[in-house]
């Protein structure tokens, strides 16, 4: 993406038209407005003034719609070739009105601001470069616009602002902890890795986004697998885009979680957890439901779910990848991680052609179609399958659990007994009785215990014997 995106075609008006309003505004016999914002590193306090909202230009490098550019590939490119044009104009202000996850739906959330725009007008003033290019506002110019008002309230840049500048300041106000209108999931990724890429240290990068460095560190990753799904789904002319994973936030970040606590016990099963879980969040599994995919998901559950052309299907064998300068190479992943990955591959592909609309024939839509329909059938089954066998090992846990938390008390009240001798403040009615509720209780374990188990273990047997010699 260009760093200088030029001016908009009317730039020397408008710079004469905010001269002059802002000279009016100095003349009035009322204190001027001012807003605050960061620039350069610094806050500054920049001057207010009302502009005609036909005049201003949306800002092509805004991160609010940064991944839903992809949308519409032929509305990008005249984006692409002319940012001020009536036609990359138009693309931007639909982006701005539509919903992340889906453009081709118009957002709530726009029409609740343009509804209160409606009804209390603006609130806070937008921003604006001195050429007429909004560097904060693009969303409340777009409600404007459709609601037919004349005019919108900007602060006015610095005239040595640059296009660095602009991205520098919308983040600083759009990250505001109070702001009106969040940044959706992928986009917020796209602007943080943008960031790190201008080489700001990840302890300000951080500071910006009111987040942490571990946080940073996990959507970095998180990104990184996005960017590696997209490139895995291109079939021919189709692939999936950022934005198709705008509703999965919470999944990939217990992704993350899951993935690097693996990691540490086996990066090899970590790698194949990890693509199966991929492929379930593909299919859009419930986070809830992911859960129950472990590192024996396959083997246990999907495995003989699978149709035969798949379970048969043979990934290409990977390769070592040799480090450059080092003469070291880097171990090709297992078998069973680049089975998992090729299945994830096929499914990617697959959702890839789904999403393409008219590109792909009817032919390729019907055998995407058949298979995005199998194995959402294996993983429903496969993980339905693995809830119940997660659910019956609990049941099988409970009862030793409890034997073991009970342990744990005993053995407190040991040393309760000797704290209470020491200051001679042990109850002893009431510790005999709790002794006598103890010998009932454990004669009700021995009973049911006896019934359950046919073959006693040692411990079942001395509690059998101590029940016995009680009574």
């Amino acid at each position: 993406m260009p760093t200088d995106f030029g001016v908009p075609p009317i730039a020397d008006e408008n710079r004469a038209l905010v001269e002059q309003r802002l000279q009016d505004a100095r003349a009035g016999d009322a204190v001027p407005e001012t807003l605050r914002v960061e620039f350069r590193g610094r806050p500054i306090h920049v001057e207010v003034i009302d502009m005609p909202v036909d005049r201003l230009y949306y800002n092509p490098t805004t991160h609010r719609v940064s991944a839903q550019r992809a949308h519409d590939p032929l509305q990008e490119q005249e984006l692409e070739k002319d940012h001020w044009s009536d036609a990359g104009q138009s693309y931007l202000h639909h982006l701005l009105t539509a919903m992340p996850s889906d453009p081709h739906q118009r957002d709530p959330d726009f029409d609740k601001l343009k509804e209160s725009l409606r009804e209390h007008r603006q609130n806070e003033p937008g921003l604006i470069s001195r050429e007429g290019v909004l560097v904060n506002g693009n969303t409340r110019r777009a409600a404007l616009k459709e609601l037919g008002v004349q005019s919108i309230r900007v602060g006015v840049l610095p005239a040595s602002c640059t296009w660095d500048d602009i991205r520098s300041v919308e983040l600083s106000l759009q990250l505001r902890p109070d702001r009106r209108r969040e940044y959706s999931y992928v986009n917020k990724l796209m602007a943080i890795e943008e960031q790190i890429r201008l080489g700001l240290p990840l302890a300000a990068i951080a500071k910006l986004f009111h987040t942490s460095t571990p946080a940073l560190e996990r959507d970095t990753w998180v990104l990184g697998q996005l960017r590696d799904l997209v490139k895995r789904s291109e079939n021919g002319r189709v692939k999936l885009r950022l934005m198709d994973f705008e509703d999965a936030k919470e999944r990939f970040a217990e992704l993350y979680r899951t993935y690097v606590k693996e990691k540490a016990k086996s990066k090899e099963k970590a790698d194949a957890l990890l693509e199966y879980r991929l492929a379930a969040i593909v299919l859009d599994v419930a986070k809830t439901d992911i859960r129950a995919i472990r590192t024996d998901f396959r083997e246990k559950y999907l495995e003989h779910r699978l149709p035969e052309a798949l379970r048969a299907m043979a990934p290409e064998q990977p390769k070592a990848v040799s480090i450059p300068g080092l003469n070291r190479s880097v171990p090709a992943p297992s078998s069973e991680t680049a089975k998992a990955r090729a299945l994830t591959d096929i499914l990617l592909r697959a959702k890839a052609t789904q999403k393409s609309g008219t590109v792909a024939t009817p032919e390729e839509m019907t055998e995407a179609n058949r298979s995005v329909s199998v194995l959402e059938g294996a993983f429903d089954e496969s993980i339905r399958a693995a809830h119940k066998a997660n659910r019956e090992q609990k049941k099988r846990l409970a009862a030793p659990d409890r034997i073991i938390a009970a342990v744990d008390d005993l053995q407190q009240c040991v040393t309760d007994l000797v704290l209470a001798r020491g200051n001679n403040s042990l109850d002893e009615g009431a510790f005999d009785d709790t002794l006598i509720a103890l010998r009932q209780a454990l004669a009700k374990v021995s009973a049911e215990a006896s019934k359950s188990i046919q073959l006693p273990g040692e411990g079942l047997s001395w509690l059998r014997e101590a029940v016995g010699s009680e009574r």
